[in-house]
């Protein structure tokens, strides 16, 4: 699938010029030219969603920057659909209403009716008569994808992560609250650590999900090996 620039902007949800912003700051790989015409694919699209995952997550784009720049150029679009699917349980999104042309062209194809019940059933949508509230934007071009695996075995994907990210959150608040927050309280909250403790607050939640995104990509590669070599 090749794309203009007016194609992938409508599919990332963005202007062209937002586009070429991000391209001349590096964020996007330079596009296959096919005369004057500059042409993307996939890894652009997906690079563009995780930049509006970032985004939400309130990262400078000086910190997208150097997020983005820790991936290989190459990297395929499944990578990038990991990192974006991880991150999205964290993101503060903002749900958009779109009739039917425009969920259709947001995700990148004609959207049937199994299909957006399936994206119902994920919480990626809610139906109206018009067309859908997407709770999720960034989710959509992804689900619609996945949508044709069975609805059974999307739910049971859906359930587990949600499941798994849950507890992790809880933990991890539960980690910060013991070594970080309570010293503070017991310490009479000292109006000198005060801006220290916010700060650090602000910049716990990017950190625990970026290290989540590492370890976990790390455990998917163990899992492969261990079930290709049968150990």
């Amino acid at each position: 699938m090749e794309m203009t620039v007016d194609e992938l902007a409508a599919r990332a949800g963005l202007t062209v010029r937002t586009v070429r912003f991000y391209a001349g700051r590096g964020l996007l790989p330079p596009p296959r030219l096919r005369g004057r015409t500059g042409l993307y694919g996939p890894d652009h699209l997906a690079r563009l969603e995780l930049v509006r995952e970032l985004q939400a997550l309130g990262l400078t784009l000086a910190a997208i920057e150097r997020h983005l720049a820790r991936i290989p150029a190459d990297a395929p679009p499944e990578d990038l659909a990991l990192q974006r699917a991880l991150l999205s349980p964290w993101a503060a999104e903002r749900p958009e209403v779109l009739d039917h042309h425009e969920l259709d062209r947001r995700a990148g194809r004609h959207l049937d009716d199994e299909t957006r019940k399936k994206l119902e059933a994920l919480g990626v949508i809610e139906q109206t008569p018009d067309g859908a509230r997407v709770l999720s934007p960034a989710l959509l071009s992804m689900a619609a994808e996945l949508s044709a695996m069975p609805l059974d075995a999307l739910m049971a994907v859906h359930e587990s992560v949600e499941r798994h990210t849950s507890e992790l959150a809880a933990e991890l608040q539960r980690v910060f609250q013991d070594a970080v927050v309570r010293p503070y309280r017991e310490r009479g909250r000292p109006p000198e650590e005060r801006e220290r403790l916010l700060e650090l607050a602000a910049k716990v939640k990017p950190l625990m999900i970026q290290s989540l995104v590492g370890s976990f990509q790390r455990a998917v590669d163990r899992a492969i090996r261990r079930s290709a070599t049968g150990g």
